[in-house]
C-alpha cells in the first residue's frame, strides 16, 4: 500500500475541506463527529501531531520528545495570531479562525511528507506502540489524516467515504495495536470472552476479535469457530468510522443484539 500517497492525497482532501468550512470574520463552526470540538481545534490537533512526528523522524528519536514544548510546534510569532490560536484547554475554541492558522497546517504536513519520503519507512524510532519504526507512524499518519478527513467534510456536508484499501487496512490496525492502546490508556475492564465479528460488504476483509482478560486476540477461523455475541456488516469505510467512534451500529447490518456493541466501547474506549 502507497501510504505516502495516501497521506498526500487525505491532507490534501483535509485542507480543501476545512477552506470550505472556514469563513472569514466568522466564528469557528463546531465538528458533529468531534464532540467539543469546532474545526479549529481539529486543524490544531492534526497539525500539532504532524509537527511533532516530523520533530521525531527528523531528529532520529529513540526517546519520546516533552509535548509540552511550544518549541516543536513552531507557532506564530504575531502577538495577534497566538491571540485568537486554538488553545486545547479552552475547547471548543469559536472564534474567527486566524489565517495563518491555515498556512501553518499545509507546512507542517509538508514537512512531514519530506520526512516520509526522505527516510523510508524502516528507520527506528520512538513510537508509542511495540512497533518503533518510521513505518509505524507513515501508517497511521495516512490512517488519522483519512479519519480527521472525514470529521472535517461533516463540517459542511455529506463526507466521502475512505479509501477502501486503507480502511480495511485500518480495521485491523485497530485490533491489533489501537484497541490494546486505548484499552491500557483508559485502563478498561478485563475482558470476559466477548467476541465479536466484522465482516466487509466491498472486499475480503473478515475479522473476528476476542476478549479474555486483558488480551484482545484475533481469530482466523471465522466460520467454523465459536459464535460471536454479534457481527456487523458494512463496507471498509463505514467498519474503520464505527471502530472509531464516528457512525453508530445502526448505519451497519447487525446479527446478534446491537447493546453488545456498547459493550465493545467498554473494552476499547474511545480515545
Amino acid at each position: 500500500m502507497d501510504y505516502i500517497a495516501l497521506f498526500h492525497s487525505e491532507v490534501s482532501a483535509f485542507r480543501q475541506a476545512v477552506r470550505k468550512a472556514v469563513r472569514a470574520g466568522e466564528g469557528a463552526p463546531l465538528v458533529p463527529s468531534c464532540p467539543g470540538w469546532s474545526i479549529a481545534d481539529l486543524i490544531g490537533h492534526l497539525g500539532g501531531v504532524h509537527r511533532y512526528v516530523a520533530h521525531i523522524l527528523r531528529e532520529g528519536l529513540t526517546e519520546p520528545p516533552d509535548h509540552t514544548d511550544l518549541t516543536l510546534y513552531d507557532l506564530p510569532a504575531d502577538p495577534a495570531a497566538l491571540a485568537a490560536w486554538p488553545v486545547p484547554d479552552r475547547a471548543p475554541n469559536l472564534g474567527p479562525v486566524p489565517a495563518v492558522l491555515l498556512d501553518w497546517f499545509a507546512e507542517g504536513a509538508g514537512a512531514l511528507e519530506e520526512q516520509f519520503r526522505a527516510g523510508g519507512p524502516r528507520r527506528t524510532v520512538w513510537t508509542w506502540s511495540a512497533e518503533q519504526s518510521s513505518g509505524f507512524w507513515l501508517r497511521i499518519q495516512a490512517i488519522e489524516a483519512a479519519l480527521h478527513r472525514w470529521d472535517a467534510e461533516g463540517v459542511t456536508g455529506g463526507p466521502a467515504p475512505v479509501d477502501r484499501g486503507l480502511a480495511a487496512d485500518a480495521v485491523g490496525h485497530t485490533f491489533t495495536v489501537m484497541a490494546p492502546f486505548r484499552r491500557a490508556l483508559k485502563q478498561a475492564p478485563p475482558g470476559t470472552g466477548e467476541r465479536y465479528r466484522f465482516r466487509q460488504s466491498d472486499g475480503p476483509g473478515e475479522w473476528t476479535v476476542r476478549f479474555e482478560g486483558d488480551q484482545v486476540a484475533l481469530e482466523a477461523d471465522h466460520d467454523h469457530g465459536p459464535a460471536a455475541d454479534a457481527e456487523l456488516t458494512g463496507t471498509a469505510s463505514d467498519l474503520m468510522l464505527f471502530l472509531w467512534n464516528r457512525i453508530p451500529a445502526t448505519r451497519l447490518a447487525v446479527t446478534g443484539d446491537p447493546k453488545h456493541f456498547d459493550r465493545y466501547f467498554e473494552l476499547v474506549p474511545p480515545v
